[in-house]
């Protein structure tokens, strides 16, 4: 799942342990978003989401290359 968490963070100048402050979690996780080796749990996306006052859907971009496979999807 691709995400602007880096950009949006960056664009306040917080730095990650800001960040993870604001969401009460570890600055090692909000590297790992950031890098895309770790997707949020749906309440933290959540949290991400009002810290910055925007939608889920402004933070978290679905990576549409991974379901183009999908035998479910038409």
């Amino acid at each position: 799942m691709k995400n602007r968490l880096r950009e949006l963070r960056a664009a306040r100048r917080w730095s990650q342990a800001d960040l993870a402050d604001r969401c009460q979690v570890s600055r090692q996780a909000i590297n790992a978003i950031e890098t895309e080796r770790y997707d949020p749990s749906l309440p933290l996306a959540f949290t991400i989401a009002d810290v910055f006052d925007l939608t889920i859907e402004e933070i978290f971009l679905p990576d549409r290359a991974d379901t183009t496979n999908d035998p479910g999807r038409p």
